[in-house]
């Protein structure tokens, strides 16, 4: 285990650098760069730019500079002293900026990363164990209903029923627009996580070392826990390293509608001004935030199914 451990570990490292170089340069894919996009607002809002004070921020922030040289200054600041560059919309240390969004974004992440199991393990149980009962229906409907529907119309429509119904105050940060973040984050999960979990379980049910053990007399309880849960459990785990991510691309207009300062609405501005080191900092920690993720599911992967550890030569 500990040989399985450290080799995905000494795999993060080149990921990781290649992921900074990616990131870099996806976002100085489309032409020009943050003082291109500000001369084109500030000249269709009628304004003048002054071309002196243009080329003095250029040569300040080395936008003319080679790409090579962009990125050497960028990674060496942030390996050396976690400097992530200065942010050209907000006039910000995107330090400051990532300080002030990524905690609650890490917090709404790992809140509907438990909601979406909670809610999907039993669900997802009771339709395997209890197939074709009305139970089942149900769980499947609502599951179909929670894929179809959109995160943003779900959003609006909890929203309503919050203020319209109970009273609660909707609009502005507080712990009921984060409540029902979650919950129109996690629907989508939870219904795919059901169908999965449904299908796998459904799978292993069938399989003769279950039918073997029932014959045997072993408790239908135990038979289940023990054996065939146990392998359709993996998708729970292997799904923790693409999460994050997944939840910040789905949350960016679920943010902006109930109004959450997460990190999605940022990036969104970010790629929309060409705010290089701003954007292109949330690509990479949100990267590496996945290769950890990936790194803990590959090790409770191994954990629950020894299958992983002997198929990589342990």
């Amino acid at each position: 285990m500990l040989s399985f451990l450290g080799r995905r570990a000494l795999y993060m490292i080149p990921t990781v650098f290649l992921i900074s170089v990616v990131s870099f340069a996806i976002i100085q894919l489309p032409p020009g760069d943050y003082l291109t996009a500000l001369v084109t607002r500030l000249e269709a809002q009628g304004e003048t730019v002054d071309q002196t004070q243009l080329e003095g921020l250029r040569s300040r922030y080395g936008l003319g500079e080679a790409f090579h040289v962009q990125y050497w200054k960028w990674i060496s600041g942030i390996v050396a002293d976690l400097d992530f560059g200065q942010s050209f919309e907000w006039n910000r240390p995107v330090a400051d900026l990532l300080a002030d969004r990524l905690p609650l974004t890490i917090a709404l992440a790992g809140a509907t990363v438990l909601f979406t199991w909670l809610m999907a393990f039993p669900i997802g149980i009771y339709s395997a164990v209890k197939q074709y009962s009305v139970g089942d229906y149900v769980a499947t409907t609502l599951g179909f209903l929670g894929l179809a529907m959109p995160n943003f119309l779900l959003a609006l429509l909890l929203m309503w029923i919050a203020f319209s119904t109970f009273g609660l105050s909707v609009g502005r940060p507080n712990p009921v627009t984060f409540a029902i973040a979650i919950g129109v984050l996690g629907t989508a999960g939870t219904a795919g996580l059901i169908r999965i979990l449904r299908a796998n379980l459904l799978d292993e049910l069938r399989k003769p070392y279950v039918v073997a053990a029932r014959a045997q007399g072993l408790p239908e309880r135990r038979l289940l826990v023990k054996y065939p849960l146990r392998v359709a459990m993996n998708p729970f785990f292997s799904t923790v390293g693409w999460l994050l991510p997944s939840l910040v691309g789905g949350e960016v207009i679920v943010a902006t509608v109930i109004n959450l300062n997460t990190v999605g609405p940022l990036l969104l501005s970010a790629l929309q001004s060409q705010d290089m080191y701003l954007a292109g900092s949330i690509i990479l920690i949100l990267s590496v935030l996945t290769v950890i993720g990936t790194l803990i599911s590959d090790v409770a992967l191994a954990w629950l199914d020894p299958r992983v550890r002997l198929r990589t030569g342990r």
